[in-house]
């Protein structure tokens, strides 16, 4: 991540971004699951990370070649600027395997059923459908929501995201046509206000910074969450 673009995120210590930037890498395992090379890997003995290298991505028909990693850090720069919470710290950096994103790893409850809890509405669900409406997230299956606990909950691999088409597909459609709240408004229009686009220019292209933009104020102006396109999926499959 180039130095001097940005603040440190505020919803992680110092230290601990510290240690995640540049300590070394020591991977430990691989999620099998994941369609692009996706390794488990130690920080220290207390963090691990996510570390998913450039290298290991596969060749996608609608996004260019080698732009995940860019993505998923200017994700987690949106849910910071944005005062969602929603992404884990990440990070772009070097690895074992070259550049790619390093994202700290959540522990979840298993007890909960991400399935059932999903789909009822709940206010951390609905700030996340507006997260991914703002970052045009393609792919918000039920795994890709974490719930550490009822209350706090993290959304992860936002790789495929920041298209300049509207590609919004997702199993939160809860709040489809749903009026935005005073809160909301205030909440995107200081993500508006706020958006260095410099720093953004670094990791998706300028044309997807316009884009982004254009999100943003047409969800000003039209004041409700969008709606399932006729033109486009409107849920990921598998949706899990």
């Amino acid at each position: 991540m180039p130095k001097g673009e940005w603040l440190p995120p505020v919803s992680v210590a110092p230290e601990i971004s510290q240690l995640v930037e540049t300590n070394e890498l020591e991977v430990i395992g691989r999620l099998v699951d994941a369609s692009n090379a996706t390794l488990l890997a130690r920080i220290t003995p207390e963090i691990q990370v996510i570390y998913k290298p450039i290298a290991g991505e596969r060749p996608l028909w609608d996004f260019p070649e080698g732009s995940l990693a860019g993505r998923e850090v200017a994700a987690f720069y949106i849910s910071e600027l944005g005062n969602f919470g929603l992404v884990p710290y990440t990070t772009l950096r070097e690895g074992p395997y070259g550049l790619g994103a390093v994202q700290i790893w959540v522990e979840t409850d298993e007890e909960i059923d991400v399935v059932e809890v999903a789909q009822q509405e709940l206010p951390n669900l609905r700030s996340m459908a507006l997260f991914d409406a703002i970052i045009n997230n393609t792919d918000r299956k039920f795994g890709h929501i974490l719930f550490v606990d009822l209350e706090k909950i993290y959304g992860v691999d936002h790789g495929v995201s920041f298209h300049v088409e509207d590609k919004l597909r997702t199993v939160l459609w809860q709040w489809s046509g749903a009026a935005l709240n005073a809160n909301e408004v205030e909440q995107i229009k200081d993500l508006l206000d706020q958006l260095d686009e410099k720093y953004l220019t670094t990791l998706i292209s300028p044309a997807e910074v316009t884009a982004l933009r254009f999100r943003i104020t047409r969800l000003l102006e039209n004041g409700v969450f969008p709606e399932p396109s006729p033109d486009w999926p409107a849920v990921p499959w598998p949706p899990y």
